[in-house]
């Protein structure tokens, strides 16, 4: 069978599968993205596209986004023709449709089925914008938000079958959108994502490798940012590094921005932070370790005695249920998305995602006496493993939906 993959920024959402389908060895793959620098991946082949057009930055804001994904719709269709003419023919096309790249494909390929990777439809109320009054939403908020949803509807049309990751997700979507959708998140590597009580993580500023036997407590996200919560666990750090001087924080994430606006001042938001809280922390006890590879990632975690994920609602992140495949005693935000994954005082404990108070009250509790705590971390794993394990649960699920779509002959294999 002969598949293309679409994504800006290869694999996005599709790591596993990718790698899945490519060891099968039965398949011709395409992945058309946008980015020059990607790990080889076995039995697949990169393509890349270039935006035909990007809007100025004098662009008008209610069409601007509008503006430049016609130019990635564009400069996607223009690199699939040349695909076609290069004598490859797609049985279907598996992307995300957020940014305009799979808008135009039926008109290279006219019958082959598509499916779409919905993330979120940006809502006035319930979602990301206006929950934390700190950033109080633009007066022009509603109309951007609804303008930026006109790629979504243009979308709707082409695609054949959509997928999202989570119900909270899916529910962001007017009805139209789930009635030709499925539920089901892209799933993690259970098998490989593991407890390791012989973790050790080497940090240039210590004579010896922190393990598990340190108090460690640590954050995680793309970057640190207002809507995955870092200022607020920033605030958290006075009270927990007072409580517990032998804590040292791990702070995994970027200085830039994915989600939220730009930070107000020089050295992005944790400069903001740093500036904020001065003298207040210990310093030596607090360290960024900025992006990190994935096999790092998970030493950190390993070793970490709680783990603290927020966001406000939006898109959940993946970190949060590596984390919980890894067995660690996760304090995560009280907001629609994480309570789909995690269940109060069984498999995580919930806060108030706008009290820096509350959180580091509860990373206190868990520091002081982690052993109360200790049944979270098995619960947490064995509730992934059955919800999301990409080998047992989504992965026979997303063969299925393709398989659908594609006569008999075409079809994948499920084991």
């Amino acid at each position: 069978m002969n598949i293309l993959f679409v994504h800006q920024n290869m694999p996005g959402q599709y790591r596993e599968m990718l790698r899945y389908l490519g060891n099968q060895r039965r398949h011709r793959i395409v992945f058309l993205t946008q980015r020059e620098k990607v790990e080889p991946v076995a039995g697949v082949t990169v393509a890349r596209y270039r935006p035909h057009h990007r809007p100025g930055e004098d662009a008008y804001a209610l069409s601007r986004h509008f503006e430049e994904s016609m130019g990635t719709a564009l400069g996607a269709m223009l690199a699939c023709r040349k695909i076609a003419a290069e004598g490859f023919r797609p049985d279907i096309v598996i992307g995300h449709a957020g940014w305009g790249e799979l808008t135009f494909l039926k008109h290279v390929w006219p019958d082959v089925p598509i499916i779409g990777y919905w993330e979120y439809y940006y809502i006035t109320n319930g979602g990301s914008v206006g929950f934390d009054p700190e950033f109080p939403p633009a007066e022009s908020s509603p109309q951007v938000l609804m303008s930026r949803n006109a790629l979504s509807h243009l979308c709707l049309p082409q695609i054949d079958l959509g997928q999202c990751p989570t119900d909270w997700q899916m529910g962001t979507y007017p009805p139209e959108f789930r009635a030709k959708s499925y539920v089901c998140h892209e799933g993690v590597r259970t098998d490989l994502l593991r407890p390791n009580p012989e973790a050790a993580v080497p940090l240039a500023r210590l004579d010896h490798p922190l393990t598990r036997a340190d108090e460690v407590f640590t954050y995680m996200a793309r970057n640190m940012e207002p809507a995955r919560g870092f200022h607020i666990f920033m605030r958290s750090l006075p009270a927990i590094l007072d409580a517990r001087p032998n804590a040292r924080a791990l702070i995994i994430g970027g200085s830039e921005v994915s989600y939220s606006g730009a930070a107000p001042a020089e050295g992005g938001y944790r400069g903001q932070m740093e500036r904020e809280l001065g003298d207040r922390i210990d310093w030596d006890r607090v360290h960024f370790l900025g992006r990190v590879t994935y096999s790092d990632f998970q030493r950190v975690i390993q070793i970490s005695r709680c783990h603290v994920y927020l966001t406000v609602p939006f898109v959940l992140s993946w970190s949060l249920l590596e984390a919980m495949a890894m067995g660690a005693t996760v304090v995560a935000s009280d907001t629609a998305p994480v309570r789909e994954v995690i269940r109060h005082g069984e498999t995580g404990l919930l806060v108030d995602f706008l009290s820096p108070d509350a959180l580091a009250r509860q990373v206190i509790e868990v520091l002081t006496h982690p052993q109360d705590f200790a049944p979270l971390g098995p619960a947490a794993r064995a509730d992934v493993v059955d919800r999301f394990d990409f080998q047992t649960r989504t992965r026979p699920v997303h063969l299925a939906r393709m398989n659908d779509l594609l006569p008999r002959r075409l079809r994948v294999e499920i084991d």
